[in-house]
């Protein structure tokens, strides 16, 4: 994320070091020939502690070594609680066939505007799977640098020519994205893996409908202070997903009763797991010693 050192800017600072809203996940392979995905997407997050509004925001596309010509305009306001992503995604003037639908997006970008004449262009950015640049932004400027004032966040990747920090993100493809690892440092090299692509939008990673409280005991997870390595489960669970109090997913799995699930490669810390337990959605928070 830009830091701003004007009077507005350190406004617009500091609200985002509370609550601050990022690219989360770029996807640029939509419909290529191994493509996951119909569509390429652009996934925001809100990496903050509180609540946060995005206000008067454009996304701007470029190629690894072009500049950012046009621009795609956000809502208004888009306010997201901690953790909680939000799912763009680029619709071509004809659609795409390769690959499967998305989730619904919360935004779909229909068509995008030129900087030097005002044209609206059919379509989303048509995004390159390997290397490209992505800029949040507030309002319609044209961003030239990830320094550029108006920059919110800025993610280069594959072989792009500008970037945050020391070097570019990783090189993705049709079957993978580069995904945030949870932290924004201002290094997309450091803050982002190659991944397979999640596409998540504002419903993403919420806790269930029907609370594993209200459930009975051990119908869920046993053991919610988990020492050993393994969760363990009191019920056949299907779609079980662990997650990071980022809210992105770090394991996924189905479990038979009095089975276990092994969680030795995450962190010491907080997780939600969620999953349906008798077709009904539950989850709990659990701490992994």
């Amino acid at each position: 994320m830009k830091k701003i050192f004007t009077v507005l800017g350190l406004i617009s600072a500091t609200a985002f070091m509370n609550a601050q809203i990022v690219i989360n996940e770029v996807y640029g392979g939509g419909s290529g020939g191994a493509a996951v995905y119909i569509n390429d997407y652009v996934e925001l997050i809100n990496l903050g502690s509180s609540a946060a509004t995005l206000s008067n925001a454009t996304l701007q596309y470029a190629s690894a070594t072009g500049t950012f010509n046009t621009y795609a305009t956000l809502p208004a306001a888009i306010t997201l609680a901690p953790g909680q992503k939000y799912l763009i995604e680029m619709v071509p003037s004809t659609p795409n066939t390769a690959g499967q639908p998305l989730p619904t997006a919360d935004f779909r970008v229909l068509n995008n505007t030129s900087f030097t004449n005002g044209n609206v262009f059919s379509g989303g950015f048509n995004m390159a799977a390997g290397s490209g640049k992505i800029v949040l932004a507030t309002g319609a400027v044209q961003v030239s640098s990830p320094t550029s004032a108006n920059v919110v966040d800025f993610v280069g990747y594959g072989s792009a020519t500008m970037f945050e920090g020391t070097a570019a993100a990783p090189t993705p493809d049709a079957t993978t994205s580069v995904t945030r690892n949870g932290a924004d440092t201002n290094n997309n090299a450091a803050d982002f893996t190659k991944t397979a692509p999640t596409p998540q939008n504002t419903t993403s990673g919420s806790l269930a409908v029907s609370d594993v409280k209200n459930a009975k005991a051990g119908n869920f997870i046993k053991n919610t202070f988990v020492k050993s390595d393994e969760i363990t489960f009191g019920a056949d669970v299907k779609d079980l997903k662990v997650y990071n109090m980022f809210g992105q997913v770090v394991k996924s799995a189905s479990v038979k009763q009095n089975g276990t699930v092994n969680v030795s490669e995450l962190a010491k810390g907080n997780y939600i797991v969620t999953g349906t337990v008798n077709n009904e959605p539950v989850s709990q928070k659990i701490l992994k010693d």
